[in-house]
Order: structure tokens, then C-alpha cells, then sequence
């Protein structure tokens, strides 16, 4: 789907977008026996959560949007399905008007789960993907929005929803909940404050396939289990981000990581390691705050170099996991944010041992570093 940037004389609004969402569901009558899916389309209004004081000035009004999304059901052809209740694998559009002519209109697209509780009637929605940001920071034309430094960010958003589907034996359903956005470009270029929005939603579902002509494949308990010794991981990221001060360069960064991790369950290991970073921003920072501020009394030669310790949890789904990770500075020579760091994310495994992550580290709200990695499982 191509991204569109708005201009003065073509202003997208919600219910243009709701009409075109409602055809398009109307022209998707044929059957798919093969595969079963669903479509939804969600009207979402909600507010700015202020985080931090910096952004008052940019909560204004309440966000609105409209959030398409695909679901393909799974039936448990696959072992993982059925350890996770039968997920739907999906991807999903999301258009958000802030309200602010300062923030403009954001435009995304995800890939996402669907997990289902409470005899599918409450579902969880986890999303992780790109948004195009129309009106990001400029020094002269928008130095206002110190949210989004760049026309590009990195966005994740969940969602809680009761869902009812296929009511009154029709293909329709419905369902409605809360969901909550994050937008951040993870420090690849300042400013990076970052937006957050809850919003409330309401919705329709349109089932495209017949999955009354579908069994959920249930095994036994035994045959799901999963036993593994003790794991050695080895990980080398990188990627570039910029220091908080706006106008600084971007620099490249490199970490490399070592941890063992430990099956505790059918989905779950526990982690324990050590990470080794080389941010190159540090560098310019600390001969940046060493001649501005005198009174900092920082050393120019101080090592921006840094290690840290850290526990950590992976959830594994099919070849893919997300991560979750906690540390702490044991060489800390420069004092940036804070000693406590932590680490989200996802893996994705090629075969048994190769792995590649995409992984966000941050100090509490503030993120660090967008971080792409490759690693191997022994």
C-alpha cells in the first residue's frame, strides 16, 4: 500500500476512510477453503498521554484513526499454534490524526498476533512495524514538534478488545476495547520525545473464509513439551543513533553479547549474560558537556565505552520470539541517563542455532538505540 502525504487540498478525514474500508469488505465474498481469514475495521479516539512535560504544548485535541487489519487463522497444523490457544497471524494499516497541526498525521503498517482468552471472546493484539510521519521536525518550518525527528519511525501498539464474531450466523461481527500506540524513531535522529496515545475502539469483523469447515487439531500435552539443556548465545548489533542535543551527528554504535539461556517451559527461557557497547555518540557528548558546561566538570578523555550484566526472558512463537531484557552498568565511566537499561524485541531463527533481532534499548521512557543484530544458539 503506497503511503500518501496529504496536502492542503486533500484532506483524508474518518469517514472517507470508513467508507472505503466497508467497500472493500463488500467485495470479498468468495471463499477460500484453504485458508481462513478475517478482516476488521476499527474507529479509534482517544488522547496524548503526557509522558513527558516537554510535549504539553502538543496535546491539543483528541486523536483519531481507523485501523484496518487481515487475520489469518490458524487451526493447529503447526505445534505452536496449539500451545498458544490458535493465534491469528495478521497484518494491519493504521492512519492517526493527532489533532495537532504541529504533529500533522501519521500512516503505518504492522505485522501482528492475535491471542485469544475466555473462550475466544477477549482478545489480545500485539503489533510491531514502520510509520510515515507528515510533518516531522524542521528547524524553521516545524521546530515545535520535538516528538518525531524524522520522517520515519519505528511504532508498536497492543490492543484489548472484546470480539465477538459471525453474529446472527452472517459473516459480520463486532468488537470493541482499548488499544494503545507508540511511536519513537529510537534516537536515530533528534528530537525523540515520542508519542503515545490510548485510545478507545469500536469495530466490525468480516470473516472472508468458512471455518465451520475447519477442526482445531488437538495432540497430546506430552507431544508439546519441550526439553532443552542449557543454551549459548552469541550476538553482535549495530545500527547509528544520534546524542539528545539537536544538530549532532549521527554516529555508529556496536555492541557485542554473550548469555546463556534456559528452557523453563513449553514457550519460555530465562537469560543471563553480559553486553559490551561502543556508542560512538558518547564521544561527541562528552566533549560537547566537557567546554558548554564547566560546571559538569566532565574530562574530555573520559571512555564512552560501557559494560553491562543483565536478566532477560524469551517467549518463542513458531521461528519466531520476542525478548525481554534488564541490566545494569558495571562500568559506567560516564554518567548517561541511568545504570539500569532494558532491552524489547524480536527474533526471528533461521534453522536450529542462526538467529537476526530488531530490538529497542532504552533507559526507562528514553530510548538509546534501534539495534539490528545476527546471532548464533549453541
Amino acid at each position: 500500500m503506497p503511503l500518501i502525504k496529504p496536502t492542503d487540498g486533500m484532506k483524508i478525514n474518518i469517514g472517507t476512510l470508513l467508507l472505503l474500508c466497508f467497500s472493500l469488505l463488500s467485495f470479498s465474498q468468495e471463499e477460500n477453503d484453504t485458508q481462513v481469514a478475517a478482516i476488521d475495521v476499527n474507529y479509534m479516539y482517544g488522547v496524548i498521554a503526557n509522558h513527558n512535560s516537554n510535549i504539553l504544548h502538543l496535546i491539543t485535541g483528541h486523536p483519531e484513526g481507523v485501523l484496518v487489519s487481515w487475520n489469518r487463522k490458524t487451526f493447529g497444523k503447526q505445534k505452536w499454534e496449539q500451545r498458544f490457544n490458535y493465534p491469528d497471524v495478521g497484518a494491519s494499516f493504521l492512519y492517526q490524526d493527532f489533532k495537532n497541526e504541529n504533529l500533522g498525521e501519521n500512516y503505518s503498517l504492522y505485522g501482528h498476533f492475535n491471542f485469544y482468552f475466555l473462550k475466544r471472546n477477549i482478545m489480545f493484539r500485539a503489533g510491531q512495524g514502520i510509520t510515515y510521519v507528515t510533518n516531522p521536525y524542521d528547524r524553521y518550518s516545524n521546530n515545535r514538534n520535538v516528538a518525531f525527528g524524522s520522517r520515519l519511525l519505528s511504532s508498536t501498539y497492543l490492543m484489548l478488545n472484546y470480539k465477538k464474531e459471525r453474529l446472527f450466523k452472517s459473516r459480520f461481527g463486532i468488537q470493541t476495547g482499548v488499544t494503545l500506540t507508540h511511536y519513537s524513531n529510537a534516537n536515530i535522529k533528534a528530537p525523540n520525545t515520542s508519542i503515545n496515545t490510548i485510545s478507545a475502539n469500536i469495530g466490525v469483523t468480516y470473516s472472508l473464509g468458512n471455518e465451520t469447515k475447519k477442526e482445531y487439531i488437538k495432540r497430546e500435552k506430552d507431544s508439546l513439551r519441550v526439553r532443552e539443556p542449557i543454551r549459548y548465545n552469541i550476538v553482535f548489533r549495530g545500527g547509528i543513533n544520534q546524542g539528545d542535543v539537536i544538530g549532532t551527528k549521527q554516529y555508529p554504535f556496536y555492541i557485542a553479547s554473550f548469555y546463556v539461556d534456559k528452557r523453563v517451559g513449553n514457550v519460555s527461557a530465562i537469560q543471563i549474560g553480559a553486553d559490551a557497547f561502543f556508542s560512538n555518540f558518547l564521544k561527541e557528548e562528552i566533549e560537547f558537556n566537557s567546554i558548554a558546561y564547566p560546571e559538569k566538570e566532565v574530562d574530555p578523555g573520559t571512555d564512552y565505552k560501557r559494560i553491562g550484566v543483565f536478566i532477560g526472558h524469551e517467549l518463542f512463537i513458531n521461528k519466531v520470539s520476542l525478548i525481554t531484557q534488564f541490566g545494569y552498568y558495571v562500568y559506567y565511566p560516564y554518567e548517561f541517563e541511568t545504570r539500569i537499561y532494558e532491552r524489547i524485541g524480536v527474533k526471528r531463527y533461521f534453522g536450529d542455532k542462526i538467529f537476526a533481532s530488531v530490538t529497542l534499548k532504552a533507559h526507562a521512557a528514553a530510548a538509546e538505540a534501534l539495534e539490528f543484530g545476527i546471532g548464533i544458539r549453541l
